[in-house]
């Protein structure tokens, strides 16, 4: 694996954030029952529109026609909305349209694995997650606090690389930095404010970004990189004023708001 990280250009982020936010991408989202409102803020504060179309009996057709991108997420697998999963992908793929796979609980239970490998399997454009699920999905040994992690990101580099090299897929693995990698070339994004944790569905949310942000991209190791940096800038404007997690909650989505992309980028005061 090649050893160089770079950063993300601030002229290159702000650039992208300006494209998507003219594009306004439409994402679907089939993704687990605690988050769907969280990710559905999220997307509309930051520029982008969600649409959360998980039904077997018309997923895939809105993948392949309405959506721009899709999301897939295994928080709260089941056997209908892992099927549900594996139609809309391959019809987004077949499209030409950009999915992601956040294997939220990768290296949980066996049955959750295989519905993991599956679908990484239909080769997402994009696979985030926390560093344990991504030592998981990478078949590297892993430490959970339930969903939780107890591996850094730094910790899952090796893993990310590995996994994006077999997959075909550009692999971000988040913590306090965010690393995304295609296998060869490798960028990471620090900062962000640890209360962030504190609030459910934000990284799930976070999955859902990266989506939104990989259509229409030409570089998706850029626009990934990109998403991480809106999402860490947002979330340090939102802990200068938070003074628990419910005002994060709000602040958050302000600031995702708010941000212009040049002050996202560091390219002026935010």
């Amino acid at each position: 694996m090649n050893g160089v990280v770079e950063q993300l250009q601030a002229s290159a982020a702000a650039a992208e954030i300006r494209r998507m936010k003219s594009l306004r991408p439409l994402v679907q989202c089939i993704t687990n029952d605690v988050v769907q409102e969280v990710t559905a803020n999220v997307l509309l504060a930051c520029g982008m529109s969600p649409a959360m179309v998980p039904g077997l009996e018309e997923c895939a057709e809105f993948a392949r026609g309405a959506a721009d991108a899709l999301l897939c997420n295994v928080g709260t697998p089941n056997r209908e909305n892992v099927q549900a999963m594996k139609l809309a992908a391959a019809a987004a793929a077949d499209a030409g349209k950009p999915w992601t796979l956040d294997p939220v609980g990768a290296g949980g239970t066996a049955w959750r694995d295989k519905a993991i490998e599956e679908l990484i399997a239909l080769r997402p454009t994009v696979i985030r997650g926390n560093g344990s699920e991504i030592l998981a999905a990478a078949g590297f040994e892993h430490r959970y606090k339930g969903v939780d992690s107890l591996d850094s990101s730094a910790s899952a580099l090796e893993a990310a690389q590995t996994l994006a090299a077999r997959s075909g897929s550009v692999v971000c693995v988040t913590g306090e930095t965010d690393y995304v990698t295609d296998g060869r070339r490798t960028v990471s994004v620090s900062g962000g404010c640890a209360m962030v944790t504190l609030v459910v569905g934000t990284g799930c949310a976070l999955s859902a970004m990266t989506a939104g942000f990989a259509a229409g991209a030409s570089d998706p190791v850029t626009s990934t990189a990109t998403c991480c940096l809106l999402a860490k800038r947002a979330a340090e404007r939102a802990g200068q004023t938070a003074r628990a997690p419910g005002s994060f909650h709000n602040a958050y989505l302000d600031a995702l708001y708010l941000l212009s992309p040049e002050e996202a980028a560091g390219l002026m005061s935010a």
